[in-house]
């Protein structure tokens, strides 16, 4: 069975399927990578409520930052965001986000 939540004409905002969740991507406010960055954790943080899941339950990350040269800004917030010894697996790359103000947005999936 799958389950979507949140539903709009173009996406999902979380697909359920098998135990998994899989949440849309997610972007955040704020002027500097780092608020970005935590806003939009916020933002998976409450979708992976809804979805029955946690942080310390996420299986993979996908992060896409507008400019390589804010991995380490990024990373900082992720690594004080993931829990101790729940490190998913993870990928991140460079790519031209759907406006020029975004510079981080964030695509999870976790078991519920």
């Amino acid at each position: 069975m799958i389950e979507r939540l949140e539903t709009g004409t173009r996406m999902s905002k979380i697909v359920k399927h098998g135990g998994v969740a899989y949440l849309c991507g997610q972007v955040g406010d704020g002027a500097t990578v780092a608020e970005q960055t935590r806003d939009c954790l916020a933002r998976v943080d409450a979708l992976l409520e809804k979805a029955g899941s946690s942080r310390d339950r996420i299986l993979q990350a996908i992060i896409w930052l507008s400019d390589m040269a804010d991995f380490e800004e990024m990373n900082t917030v992720w690594d004080a965001w993931v829990p101790e010894g729940h490190a998913p697996a993870r990928a991140c790359g460079e790519a031209k986000l759907a406006r020029p103000d975004l510079r981080v947005e964030i695509i999870v999936t976790a078991a519920c």
